[in-house]
């Protein structure tokens, strides 16, 4: 049967269920979404499907709650929220319906789940505490999406409705750009492999274009490729490579001497005639030409 609601609770909101509507009204457009604690409209039916309220995780009924005793546990024994009930059985045919390759599908799915959909999962279940994201707790993507409630003194008898469509378009925008990250990863494995076979045992990596490479350097075990230079425009960049995701040291710096500098300070600085930029922090440096940026590059892996 053709699902015609989507059902969640009233009232305030959480990143849990928002995430889940972002999934389901892409899955079903028609579909009308209520936001009720009436029990005719929380009993399960062919046409419907109800989440975040309810009392009860059914797959087969279409009810996906998990604030019930039992409440649902992954594999692992971790606990679920909404999202990842909706992500666990809605979550691929989603993926599909953004135009995921079919052969990334199971990837995708689970890099998102893990990256996304299990942090919402502990966080709304109390399993973690906003703190440990340290100073930056409130502006993790649960605390901004629920900063869209409405004001406790705001009395409109709409207002958490009105807040809750306002953010749907928002946490949107953020789950279709991380499954688009995601599924562009996937696509730029087999250029960044091919490209690290072709660099054998230089310390530098040229690629095609700007493009997402991390994965394919561990992949490869290619430690021993200190500095990554692609065209960006009309120029060409050279960059430093972080450690790792959660840090911003590298495993070699760009030369001190050329830290800050532009145009024809660089230029003099570097000894290189192109060169354009370097930034501070030394993890970046810009010059007009592939050859005056594999200059660059050597005489930056012989400053190490």
């Amino acid at each position: 049967m053709t699902i015609t609601h989507l059902v969640t609770h009233s009232g305030g909101f959480h990143a849990d269920e928002l995430l889940s509507s972002v999934v389901l009204t892409r899955l079903y457009p028609k579909a009308e979404l209520l936001r009720s604690r009436d029990r005719e409209l929380l009993t399960p039916a062919p046409n419907k499907i109800i989440y975040d309220v309810g009392g009860h995780y059914d797959a087969e009924a279409q009810i996906f709650d998990h604030h019930q005793r039992p409440s649902p546990l992954r594999e692992d024994g971790q606990p679920f929220s909404s999202f990842g009930l909706i992500w666990h059985h809605y979550g691929r045919e989603y993926l599909a319906a953004l135009n995921v390759p079919a052969d990334d599908i199971e990837t995708i799915h689970a890099a998102i789940d893990t990256k996304l959909v299990l942090p919402i999962d502990l966080l709304d279940n109390g399993a973690i505490e906003p703190s440990v994201a340290g100073p930056l707790s409130g502006l993790t993507l649960p605390a901004l999406l629920e900063s869209m409630k409405p004001v406790f003194d705001d009395m409109s008898p709409t207002a958490n409705d009105d807040a809750f469509f306002e953010s749907l378009a928002i946490a949107r925008s953020f789950v279709e750009a991380a499954v688009r990250n995601r599924a562009a990863k996937e696509r730029s494995q087999s250029l960044a492999l091919d490209a690290i076979a072709k660099a054998g045992a230089s310390p530098i990596l040229e690629l095609p274009m700007g493009m997402p490479y991390r994965s394919a350097l561990d992949k490869m075990e290619a430690d021993h490729i200190l500095f990554v230079v692609n065209p960006r425009g009309g120029d060409w960049t050279l960059n430093g490579i972080k450690l790792s995701n959660d840090t911003f040291e590298q495993r070699a710096d760009l030369p001190a001497a050329w830290a800050g500098l532009t145009d024809k300070a660089l230029e003099e600085a570097s000894g290189v005639k192109g060169a354009k930029f370097c930034h501070n922090a030394r993890f970046i440096a810009v010059a007009d030409s592939r050859e005056a940026i594999m200059q660059m590059a050597e005489l930056a892996v012989k400053a190490v």
